[in-house]
């Protein structure tokens, strides 16, 4: 910590710093308009349709996933009370259902329960001194890492079922076998869930009574071992190990990812181990067939994201960055297989939301890489997600992971708009342009960035208000679609981070902000932060206090939960001695810029007074620390 002067006098807010305030003001407002027209007073959502099976848990939870997000980012008090609220009706609500045993889900696929564990993990994250939900996070980790519970297979090191949860691992993938039939418009575009059975070659013969029985029958019987998408399990475990570094947490993680390392090789990771702990024992032997792997229904989209989950989940707890290896084969593989073509022309699965997010350069060539692989080969080709290229970049900062982030940027239409007004549940999609700010070739990056996510927030409003004239208000997806709280951009400004990894991914930032005053976490009131540079020696931040009356502190620290220290600073601080100046001048005296070099142990406290700025050059030790739930007041 500091008491030098470490800013400067502000003769013009910068427009990001004003439109970040705003932003922040905006998503405030309009998540107070969500809460009071789609929530009831115990929190719980508003009219919620029966379960018929063990799917929607996720989407009463999802509307929610980044509320905490934002409070730690400097978002209002009440989101944060009123997430945990809101955490606590939908429980309740869906264990009245039948959905959950002991507040925990009774057992599903990883792809969708990822999604559930984002809102849950957030707020141990935003608020750790929480008793209730500190008892919470360890409670269901033991899920997975006591095998009494059922789910985790000690003496194989797997996990025992594709659907696993509070009842242990469940059999087969629903409680009754119903015929997998051709009639299933919304499955149709990820083809037959498995391929190769006799008689069943593609989707036209599901029309076949017989056929729809027998392919459910052997979905049912396959559904047994462990799946590739449970390395997402790992979020559990190490979301309990950063209450108090528990070291049976960070062992079962550290066994469980190593399996899997195993089991790829050096090669490309296998997406099923059969009952028996033997890689594809139900597929044939195959490397791919797997629930939810390499074959159907996603492919790289699934597989990718969990085992990056993992893998980034193992590095946490061993600072061995080793099982990045696990996703860098899968990219070399499908970049090694890459085509050209458009999105238009092509037939990908989840061509829906490229066509959405390129506008009219989906008609452009671009790169296609394969994310799937069946009995003829790779197949299913369409544009590389950059969640994965780039998560793997901003962990490692490696030379080798900026040069396959660059390919797959390259890879983009060169039309393609990087701040195009997109969004999706993912609340992502502008990767792209968030690095090439930070590479130095869009410095406009952040005004545009900022004045697209406050028209997301317009737009989604808009959309609250007419609901009456929505023909979609009434589908289960629909609060997801409203959720007026935007974070991808100002995760990407403030905390210098890509968005979280949507399948159970924890909310990794680059630095970490307390408001001093108030004993929170994140940003002061009026206070504005733009990470513009993240390299091997550290990290380059602007703060900015936009307010012309007020005095505002904020403490600095390290990120990745605390992996990262920030050791020094340099602040390039103008002499200020000489400001406002006289009233009679027509401008204010401009004083020399020096840069003045801090020492400090990951504790950096900036004190802004009225319409200053600090500008911030910060040296990280990374991966030097102990990463932890921060144990600042929270409202």
């Amino acid at each position: 910590m500091t008491d030098a002067p470490l800013c400067s006098p502000l003769r013009s807010i910068p427009a990001w710093a004003v439109l970040q305030r705003r932003l922040f003001d905006e998503i405030e407002e309009a998540r107070r308009v969500f809460r009071d027209r789609y929530t009831l007073q115990d929190g719980r959502l508003r009219g919620v349709a029966e379960f018929i099976d063990r799917d929607g848990v996720d989407d009463l939870y999802e509307p929610f996933f980044n509320w905490p997000a934002f409070y730690l980012l400097g978002g209002d008090d009440q989101a944060l009370s009123d997430a945990k609220r809101h955490w606590e009706g939908v429980t309740a609500q869906l264990a009245e259902a039948g959905m959950l045993t002991d507040e925990y889900e009774n057992g599903y696929d990883w792809f969708h329960q990822g999604e559930s564990l984002l809102m849950f993990a957030g707020i141990c994250a935003a608020d750790p001194t929480d008793a209730a939900f500190a008892e919470r996070a360890r409670r269901f980790a033991a899920l997975y890492t006591d095998p009494v519970h059922g789910n985790y297979d000690a003496e194989r090191n797997i996990i025992r079922s594709p659907h696993n949860g509070a009842l242990g691992a469940r059999v087969g993938l629903d409680d009754t076998v119903s015929p997998y039939a051709a009639d299933r418009e919304e499955m149709r575009p990820y083809g037959l869930p498995i391929q190769g059975l006799d008689g069943i070659r593609d989707w036209s013969d599901l029309a076949e009574p017989g056929n729809a029985l027998r392919m459910a029958e052997e979905m049912q019987r396959r559904a047994a071992g462990d799946v590739a998408v449970n390395l997402a399990s790992t979020s559990l475990a190490v979301n309990a190990w950063l209450y108090d570094g528990d070291e049976h947490a960070a062992a079962w993680v550290r066994r469980y990812v190593d399996g899997w390392m195993q089991r790829a090789a050096g090669g490309i990771m296998p997406d099923s181990v059969g009952p028996d702990g033997i890689p594809g024992s139900l597929q044939g032997g195959r490397w791919w067939g797997g629930h939810y792997g390499w074959a159907w229904p996603h492919g790289l989209h699934s597989v990718g994201m969990s085992a990056l989950i993992g893998a980034l989940n193992h590095a946490l707890v061993t600072d061995d960055d080793i099982a990045l290896d696990l996703v860098r084969t899968m990219l070399d593989a499908v970049l090694d297989e890459a085509r050209p073509g458009s999105v238009a022309d092509s037939t990908y699965s989840l061509r829906g939301g490229w066509m959405a997010r390129l506008g009219d350069a989906a008609g452009e060539d671009g790169m296609l890489v394969p994310y799937r692989h069946g009995t003829e080969g790779w197949f299913d080709f369409g544009p590389l997600q950059l969640d994965l290229p780039l998560w793997l970049w901003w962990w490692s900062r490696s030379q080798a992971d900026r040069a396959r982030l660059e390919k797959a940027i390259a890879g983009l239409p060169a039309s393609a708009d990087p701040v195009a007004p997109f969004r999706d549940k993912e609340e992502a999609g502008h990767e792209a342009g968030w690095y090439s700010y930070l590479a130095g070739r869009l410095p406009d990056y952040p005004e545009r960035a900022l004045q697209m996510a406050l028209g997301q927030v317009a737009r989604r409003t808009a959309m609250m208000l007419g609901d009456h004239d929505d023909p979609d208000a009434a589908h289960l997806h629909f609060w997801q679609r409203v959720n007026p709280v935007v974070t991808e951009v100002l995760t990407q400004l403030v905390g210098g981070a890509p968005q979280v990894l949507y399948n159970g991914g924890l909310g990794h930032t680059a630095l970490r902000y307390e408001d001093v005053d108030r004993n929170r976490p994140g940003l002061p009131q009026d206070v504005a932060a733009l990470v513009h540079r993240l390299d091997d020696d550290g990290i380059g931040v602007t703060l900015v206090n936009t307010s012309v009356v007020h005095t505002r502190a904020v403490r600095l620290r390290g990120g990745r939960f605390g992996l990262d220290r920030i050791v020094s600073a340099t602040a390039h601080v103008e002499d200020s001695s000489g400001y406002p100046g006289a009233s009679g001048s027509y401008a204010a005296p401009r004083g020399a810029v020096s840069a003045i070099d801090v020492s400090c142990d990951d504790d950096l406290v900036i004190v802004l007074p009225p319409a200053h700025c600090a500008d911030l050059d910060l040296s990280i030790a990374r991966a030097t620390g102990s990463p932890r739930h921060a144990t600042g007041g929270a409202a």
